[in-house]
């Protein structure tokens, strides 16, 4: 059963007492991380502001465990919530630990000294985000992954119930996206952290999050899991996507299949096809791919990129039919690629087709 900590009722957020987002129902539970998703401007950071208390409510209450916020103190509020928004600190000549220290301040009192207790959870949360070896470096002159890391720390320190984060994979490369979000998801299992944040990265939100929130104009579009959220058509609508496709199965977008008749035929499958249909399309070269089964990994990218796909039924061997009708396309296409190395029983086809263009002059090495 689902132990919710963090919950809005009838939520408006905007600026300037003016409503830009109405009508916003969140219920984030202990252990789980919800995500927000949606185009540039569309609100995603005024919603997570107006929750944390940078902006102001136009509408609606925030409660955490149960507790309206507007009745809470910032210290009862720091206690509970941590907050890690991009480009929110640059301090200058602090260490790391003074950085992450500062995130002791709901129990250190109004002179900040820290004790052997507060010293010691600093120590703890750098080395769970692996930054115990940043501790004694200027904060200044370290990396963007490893300011991130630290600031995570420091928010760690409050010791929160739940952690808001703004695109915190903003500006990371791939290796410091993948550790972040992998120090986050353990934090989420072992400590039980609620998490709420926005990303732009649609496969990182497909993959790390329990909830999926879609934000589009004036209020919450949808939201469920991300199974439920993450198809195809769906979301070309979110982002007013009129070019290119995206890839529900990947969590990945495609961009449009080069324009024309065929000119080059893929025999690919198995995976083997994809890097191939990717360079044709770079290259502006439009081209058909078979024979493929409906569950082949090859078959959605080439759906996506190919200006004609031969297919076959799942997991049924290439037939007669599908035989035909890729033979009719290869011999109208003046090349043939042909990436697979090996033919298998649902695919034995594929070999003779691969005979014939070579038989014909027409098979390329790759």
């Amino acid at each position: 059963m689902r132990e919710i900590y963090l919950r809005t009722r009838d939520l408006a957020v905007g600026y300037g007492g003016k409503t830009l987002i109405r009508d916003i129902r969140l219920e984030l539970g202990r252990g789980e991380i919800m995500t927000l998703i949606g185009p540039n401007g569309a609100g995603k950071s005024t919603i997570l502001k107006s929750i944390i208390r940078q902006l102001t409510l136009t509408g609606g209450t925030v409660y955490l465990d149960g507790r309206d916020m507007a009745g809470l103190s910032e210290r009862d509020v720091a206690r509970r919530m941590s907050v890690l928004m991009t480009g929110s600190l640059h301090p200058e000549l602090m260490t790391c630990f003074d950085v992450a220290a500062t995130g002791r301040y709901p129990y250190t009192g109004r002179l900040g000294i820290l004790t052997e207790e507060d010293r010691r959870k600093v120590e703890e949360c750098l080395e769970l985000v692996h930054a115990g070896a940043l501790a004694d470096r200027d904060f200044s002159r370290i990396s963007d992954g490893q300011r991130q890391r630290v600031l995570l720390a420091r928010a760690l320190c409050q010791e929160p119930e739940v952690l808001v984060l703004d695109e915190p994979t903003s500006f990371l490369d791939i290796r410091h996206k993948l550790e972040l979000l992998a120090i986050l998801k353990d934090m989420v299992r072992v400590r039980k952290l609620a998490v709420l944040m926005s990303l732009h990265e649609l496969d990182l939100a497909q993959k790390i999050s329990d909830y999926v929130v879609c934000v589009r104009g004036d209020a919450i579009e949808r939201q469920g899991p991300p199974e439920e959220i993450f198809t195809a058509g769906y979301m070309m609508t979110l982002y007013g996507a009129a070019r290119g496709s995206y890839n529900a199965l990947f969590g990945s977008l495609e961009l449009e299949a080069p324009r024309g008749e065929p000119e080059v035929f893929v025999i690919g499958g198995g995976g083997a096809g994809i890097p191939v249909y990717r360079r044709l399309q770079r290259q502006g070269v439009p081209f058909a791919a078979g024979v493929l089964q409906e569950n082949d990994l090859d078959y959605p990218v080439a759906a996506a990129l190919a200006a004609r796909v031969v297919g076959e039924r799942p997991f049924c061997p290439v037939g007669e039919a599908a035989f035909q009708e890729a033979a009719e396309v290869m011999e109208r296409c003046g090349r043939v690629l042909c990436p697979l190395e090996s033919f298998g029983p649902t695919n034995e086809r594929n070999r003779t087709l691969r005979q014939m263009a070579e038989e014909a002059g027409k098979l390329e090495n790759i």
